[in-house]
């Protein structure tokens, strides 16, 4: 197949994009696909480059902006050229975490406490009452980024203002949740014959601080537990919520749901990935391996599983 792989980007989260290109494309001609990685700039760019190309699907590998919140999907879909994962109403929700939020509420599935603010109505006496409120512990971040960009834990209020600024910095709404303390998991989702299947959690454990930008991207940062060590009926239970939370926001093919479980032993929902990171240190590809899957072939897996979806909408 030929596969053109987007990657790149002009949102916040460019350097990650360009290595998780860089990755897939790797992955993919390991796997005997004709592979193009482009560096690309816009929506219709990567029109052209697939059209210039002969290419049967693009692999996104774009993260966050214009590349993984729907409006590249919608115009992939415009112009009649496949491409991978989900589609363009699941990308807007689950980039946008109001959005995301909302819909699991109206599920009845498990968020944290918070409140999202617009730029105008986030102040601090607002945000501090907040704090109050939710034990004193809060996580500020940007509606609509992700890669932790932007994302700031806050255990005093001298620090909210500081946090607020910077959640505002790459988006004009920010969500305050009350920090759940415990553990930190994500569970890949990959569907089979249209019904989604959880992957092994994977338990998440930095070194120093939070799963931060840094912790995130930096080779020995944060040591990765998969399976995560849980109990068969609690890994049950994250299993299922990351399948309900798939389906929720009518993903497609592939995604990644992240989690916080509580002290208790509560799993709360964060966010889902429909373009999860691809790079060396990423989760995807460290669930499929849980499963005997090579990187190679998680990559196969979501192409031609894409493929079939896009057909079908024919």
């Amino acid at each position: 197949m030929k596969v053109l792989v987007a990657c790149g980007g002009d949102s916040p989260e460019r350097a990650v994009s360009l290595r998780s290109g860089k990755a897939v494309a790797e992955a993919l001609a390991v796997a005997g696909h004709q592979v193009f990685l482009e560096d690309l700039p816009t929506c219709l760019g990567v029109v052209e480059a697939a059209r210039d190309r002969g290419a049967d699907l693009v692999f996104v590998a774009l993260h966050g902006g214009w590349g993984e919140d729907g409006r590249l999907q919608a115009v992939l879909e415009a112009h009649g050229i496949p491409y991978t994962g989900s589609g363009p109403e699941s990308c807007m929700a689950a980039m946008d975490k109001e959005l995301t939020r909302a819909v699991f509420l109206d599920r009845g599935l498990p968020v944290p406490p918070g409140k999202v603010y617009e730029r105008e109505d986030a102040a601090l006496p607002d945000l501090e009452s907040l704090m109050a409120r939710e034990g004193g512990h809060l996580a500020l971040k940007p509606c609509c980024c992700g890669s932790t960009v932007g994302v700031s834990l806050v255990h005093r209020p001298e620090d909210l203002r500081e946090a607020r600024d910077l959640a505002l910095k790459y988006d004009d709404r920010l969500v305050a949740e009350r920090f759940i303390p415990g553990r930190e998991l994500t569970v890949a989702v990959f569907e089979e014959g249209g019904r989604p299947r959880a992957l092994p959690a994977i338990e998440i454990r930095p070194h120093e601080g939070f799963y931060d930008y840094r912790n995130k991207y930096t080779s020995g940062a944060t040591e990765y537990l998969c399976p995560a060590p849980l109990e068969e009926a609690l890994a049950a239970r994250v299993g299922s919520l990351a399948e309900a939370a798939h389906r929720a926001l009518g993903c497609r093919v592939y995604s990644r749901v992240d989690f916080r479980l509580s002290e208790e032993g509560e799993p709360f929902l964060l966010e889902v990935n429909t373009a999860p990171g691809m790079t060396g240190t990423s989760l995807v590809p460290k669930a499929g391996a849980a499963v005997g899957w090579s990187f190679p072939q998680v990559t196969d897996r979501i192409v031609r599983a894409s493929l079939e979806v896009c057909r079908g909408r024919r």
